[in-house]
Order: structure tokens, then sequence, then C-alpha cells
């Protein structure tokens, strides 16, 4: 078996940078570098303040920094030195050519394997750890064998992520499984043997699962379509329980119980973000197409067009309760990670649920507790004329800043804080009606309280009774109970 004494990541994000320093803290023998173009962010690993936030992982890096792990922007010898190299890079859907809006962008990883090709010699494992599409391992070992020396032997192995944003350091020090594909050669088992030995330092091997390469990064794709469409499908059933009056926690609840189904990813809200689950299903649509599956494809093309309907019909009660225009009217956005303990806003449903509200007029004030004001404003600007966003948005520093003069609060984040904060100075602060819209049912057991304040509060999945109701179709709010006409005298 080839023993792994170094170990070099190609991408210092979100996958090879927490990745790696678990690895390292599990195996203080091996030494571990993580490397990347990008200077200043291998500046911010280096420092205090790491370039992503996740919940325990300032505690990792800290044990092992300088000792066994290492961030480094010298790419061709960490290649040189290294047993076995990880490929962790960015693989974004195409915006352009072939595949246009589906396809996964693979010039990322292409560039990666002609690197190493390049600059190795000896033995080398090579390990994609990106999303990728089925098959791309394929290209990664054609890439190699034709730049290929006679000093250089190499094997490719598919080694997928299955970190959730959030608690990615517990899923990485208790993973669910650790799945392995490669060769089914000689040497391409005996590859697969010396990663299966790095993570068999902490993870137990019942739950190291080995496979072929094709069955291993297909897998990946599968796990996020079918938990993308678990949301998809929660989601669509809130609709339906907002006009037959039904709960859609209560629902999910009744579902879950049933152990065929269970009650994970049944949380109803304004839809998935985050960089994989669009991403993968969007990869799966394409796969399909191009092999000829168009009802696969368009199964899965609906998941998300479901996820664009949520944000959209949440938008749009938005602006139908606020006596249908937001044009100049403040608005409160809460949370604009795509979830929370995570910075990640990439596919934030914020984002789309901004650029819907900026359309119609309305000036945003956006508080998140961990998303960088110059991150907030280039994700709106990609998606909306800059000029229109310098204009209609303000990011605030402080909740009750944004709150002030609002005409109506959406809660778009789960962050706890948002459970916490003093809503009697927030209603006092606010133009009246003052609305609440809670876009991910956190404040469910707050309803009768911000009630008694006089909010009018409007929740996913739910009909919320209020002392006044306002109708999406009306422009002027109607009472509950409309008293019985007077009989006027024949």
């Amino acid at each position: 078996m080839v023993m792994v004494k170094r170990i070099c990541c190609i991408g210092a994000g979100y996958v090879g940078g927490p990745t790696c320093s678990v690895i390292a803290q599990m195996c203080p023998e091996v030494t571990v570098t993580v490397v990347d173009l990008n200077e200043e962010r291998i500046r911010a690993w280096n420092s205090d303040n790491l370039p992503i936030f996740e919940p325990g992982l300032q505690d990792v890096v800290e044990s092992c920094r300088g000792v066994n792990l290492f961030f480094s922007t010298d790419i061709d010898t960490a290649i040189q030195e290294a047993d076995l190299i990880f490929i962790s890079v960015n693989t974004p859907t195409k915006t352009f050519g072939i595949g246009k809006g589906r396809a996964a962008d693979l010039k990322y990883i292409e560039s990666c394997a002609r690197r190493i090709a390049d600059v190795s010699s000896g033995c080398k494992i090579v390990v994609e750890k990106s999303t990728v599409p089925v098959r791309a391992a394929e290209s990664i070992r054609r890439i190699l064998t034709a730049n290929t020396k006679r000093s250089l032997n190499f094997q490719v192995l598919s080694n997928p992520e299955f970190l959730a944003e959030g608690t990615a350091i517990a899923d990485l020090k208790n993973p669910d499984r650790v799945l392995i594909g490669g060769d089914e050669t000689p040497e391409g088992q005996r590859a697969i043997e010396a990663l299966h030995s790095i993570y068999e330092h902490w993870v137990p091997k019942s739950k190291i699962i080995t496979t072929n390469t094709w069955s291993s990064e297909l897998s990946k794709l599968a796990a996020n379509a079918f938990l993308a469409q678990r949301i998809s499908s929660i989601n669509s059933i809130s609709a339906l329980c907002e006009v037959t009056g039904a709960d859609v926690e209560e629902v999910a609840h009744a579902i879950g119980t049933d152990q065929r189904i269970g009650s994970r990813f049944l949380k109803a809200s304004v839809g998935f973000g985050g960089s994989c689950f669009q991403k993968d299903v969007l990869n799966l649509v394409y796969l399909c197409e191009a092999l000829n599956l168009p009802e696969v494809a368009r199964y899965w093309q609906q998941v998300i067009e479901i996820n664009d309907y949520q944000r959209k019909r949440f938008s749009s009660r938005i602006i139908g309760c606020l006596f249908n225009t937001v044009t100049d009217k403040k608005i409160a956005l809460l949370g604009f990670a795509f979830k929370k303990d995570t910075g990640d806003t990439r596919e934030s449903s914020t984002i789309a649920i901004s650029q819907y509200l900026m359309d119609e007029g309305a000036r945003l004030h956006i508080y998140d507790p961990k998303v960088k004001k110059e991150q907030i404003i280039q994700d709106l600007s990609h998606v909306e004329d800059p000029s229109r966003v310098s204009r209609l948005v303000t990011i605030s520093t402080d909740p009750y800043d944004a709150c002030e003069d609002a005409h109506a609060i959406v809660i778009c984040t789960e962050w706890d804080m948002f459970t916490e904060l003093d809503y009697e100075r927030i209603y006092a602060a606010m133009l009246k009606p003052a609305f609440i819209f809670d876009g991910r049912r956190i404040l469910d057991s707050l309803h009768e309280q911000l009630q008694h304040i006089g909010f009018q509060v409007e929740t996913i999945g739910k009909r919320v009774k209020q002392r006044l109701s306002f109708s999406v179709n009306k422009e002027m709010p109607t009472p509950d109970h409309q008293p019985a006409p007077k009989r006027t005298k024949q």
C-alpha cells in the first residue's frame, strides 16, 4: 500500500480549507499544505480572521497550523512534494456556450490537471474533491496521460464531499459516510487503500464506501438532487397550505414521522441556496439531456423551477400585503447568507427576493451578522444594475437601524438572534401598519406576542389569523369578521 506522508490541496475555499484542516488535526503524522492563487485568501487563512465562517473551524486550524498544516501560494512546490493531491477548486455553472445555465464549467479542474502534469514526478494520487459531472475523472486522467513523463505515475480517485455549511466540522469529524471511487485495477485499488488509510484515523471502516469512479461521481450529484427535491416538495405543499388553511409545519411533522420518509429536509422556507444544490441539479439535468433522457431531465428541472417559484411567490406576497406597491418604501431584510451559521451567500434566496423588490422600486436595508457589506453589494450587482443597487440598497450594521422607519421586516435567514430581538422597540420605530414576513418559520412561537404588540404577521405555509387581514389581491385591509349588512325597510 502507498504510504501518504504529504498531502497537497489545490483550492482554499469552503471545501478544501475545512477538509484539510480536519485531516491535519486527525493525522498528526501527515503534513498537509493548502494552496491557492488568491494571496488575500491565503493571508486570511494564516491570520486570526479566517476567510470563511464555520463553527469550530477556528479551533481546528489553530490546533495544527504551523505544525503539520500550512497555507501557501507556492502551488508548484506543494504539488512536487505531495504523495496525494486534492483538487478542490470551484466548478461553477457555465454562463455561456454549450450547456449555458446547466453544465458545469471545468476550466479550473483542467487547469489543475495540466499544472500537476507539468511539475510532478514520481507517484501521485490525484483526488477530485470538487463537485464534478460524471466522467470528469476521465478528463483529468486523459490530460495527465497526454502530458505525462516517464518519471510520473499517477492514479485518479473520486472523493466527493458531503458537507453542510454551518455543520461542516461536525460533518467531517463524524460523517455519515466517506465515498472513494477509483479504477478497478490493482493500481487503482492500491490508491483507494492509501486514501482509505487516511480516513481510517477517525472514521469507522464501516462508513468508508468504495466504488468505481463513475458511481462515486454520480452519487454526489444524486445525493444533492434528492435533498433539493425534498425541499422543493415541501415548499410546493406550503403554497397549498396557505390557500387551504393547513399549516405546513404540522403537515411536515405528520409525514416526517413515517419512517419511510423521515423528517430531515422538510422545512418549508423561501427556498434552498448554497453552492451545491442548484448547481448539481442543473448539472444532472444537462447530463440527462446530453444522454438523450429528456423525461428524466424535465423531472429534475422541475425541482429548480419550484425553488424559483417559491422565491417569486413570497416576494409577490410582500408586495401584495403592502397595498400592491413597495415603490420608495423602506423594507428591512434580515439575513443575507443562504442559511444560518455561515457567511456563504452563493445562490442565496435573499438575492432573488432583493431583485424582485428592487424591480418594484423598494428601498432595501439589509442586515446580516456574518456577511460583509462588500459581498452583499457584489452579489446584488451581478443581478441588478449597479447604479440601481447603490441607489436602493443600504447595508446596516445593526438590526435595529435596519428596521427603523421601515414599512416591513422580511426574515430571510434563520439566524437565532432574530428570535431574540426587542420587537417592541422595533415596532415603535416602524411605520404603521408594521409587517413582519417570516420566510424561515423561526417566529412561530412569537406570533401571539408580535400581534399583541401590533405587528401584522405573515409566514410561509400558514395563514396567520390577524386582527386585520390584508389580501394580496386588494389594496385595502378588511376585517376578519364583516358585520352583517343592515336590512333596509322595503
